[in-house]
């Protein structure tokens, strides 16, 4: 089966979940796997109700990008994609460059879809990354959330792609003779992800092909238990008062959902969406479980937590 056709039965399965007449945007870098994306996208909404757009992110961290983005935004007109935008960022370098980047990234096509009025935007994720994406996860000692990977379907993001390898774009953009830019950052070992696609392909090698599907699976199974202690917690959650929770109330619960709740209730007061790490909520939860008369605890945005009379009490200061 030619590589495009393939490409095309995943998006067409996540277009069949937007509803007839809304506009999609294709988010697109020029490699293989946005450009495959793109292709198959253009293919699948040709004479539809779908209005189809592609946005190009030019972080200008890079000579010479917006170069790049221009020749990019030809391509997809070449293609038959008639509405290309090239939104420039400023990248405010807060906690590494790839960090950094993928947070401008995300607000760039946030304002996009609000000024187009986008419902969905196609994201050129594939197998591959997925199975990166968890092996970041497990080096950097992340919990099942993150170990679960990248969702299907998020928002309004959709990755059609997950299920599609990256060796099936390139070879999807060989046959259609789409032409594709080569990120230098791809092969800059100072870049973390990076450093895991090559150890990836290390483990490939010496334990044997199929470790990047085991991965995956890990991911999905992994998901499944997120989304359910998550939900639990949810429901806690619904029935407290965040700034005040009765200590034996959570000692009741198991761990795994009582720091979801406490994430809950730190972010309900304030802390900054995706601020909080494992480090974080480990002195808040030795509050319940290891109680023996310590401090309050500094949390991001100015959240402070403290055990007062049988009680967690949350603040915010300043």
């Amino acid at each position: 089966m030619d590589a495009i056709v393939s490409i095309r039965a995943a998006v067409r399965t996540s277009l069949a979940k937007i509803e007839p007449g809304d506009a999609i945007a294709v988010a697109v870098s020029g490699g293989a796997d946005s450009m495959a994306l793109a292709l198959a996208a253009q293919r699948e909404l040709t004479d539809s109700s779908h209005p189809l757009h592609a946005i190009i992110i030019d972080h200008q961290l890079q000579s010479g990008s917006g170069d790049v983005a221009d020749v990019v935004a030809t391509r997809l007109r070449t293609m038959g994609i008639e509405s290309v935008t090239i939104k420039k960022v400023n990248v405010e370098i807060t906690d590494g460059v790839e960090s950094s980047a993928r947070r401008a990234r995300y607000n760039a096509l946030m304002e996009f879809a609000k000024e187009k009025s986008i419902r969905a935007i196609l994201l050129g994720h594939t197998r591959d990354d997925q199975a990166e994406t968890v092996l970041l996860g497990l080096a950097r000692g992340s919990g099942a959330r993150s170990l679960a990977g990248m969702r299907g379907e998020s928002e309004i993001y959709f990755r059609p792609l997950l299920e599609i390898t990256r060796e099936q774009t390139l070879r999807a953009c060989e046959e259609e003779g789409i032409e594709v830019w080569s990120d230098p950052h791809n092969h800059d070992e100072k870049f973390l992800r990076v450093r895991v696609r090559r150890s990836l392909s290390f483990l490939d090698e010496s334990i044997g092909p199929g470790i990047k599907d085991s991965l995956v699976r890990s991911a999905n199974l992994l998901r499944d238990d997120a989304d359910a202690l998550d939900r639990y917690a949810s429901e806690f959650f619904q029935g407290i008062d965040p700034k005040e929770i009765d200590v034996s109330q959570l000692a009741r619960l198991p761990r795994a959902v009582r720091t979801r709740v406490l994430r809950l209730a730190i972010y309900a007061l304030g802390a900054p969406a995706g601020s909080l790490t494992a480090e974080h909520i480990a002195p808040v939860e030795a509050l319940i479980s290891d109680w023996h008369g310590q401090g309050e605890t500094s949390l991001p945005g100015g959240v402070k937590a403290m055990r007062n009379s049988g009680r967690l009490s949350l603040v915010r200061r300043g």
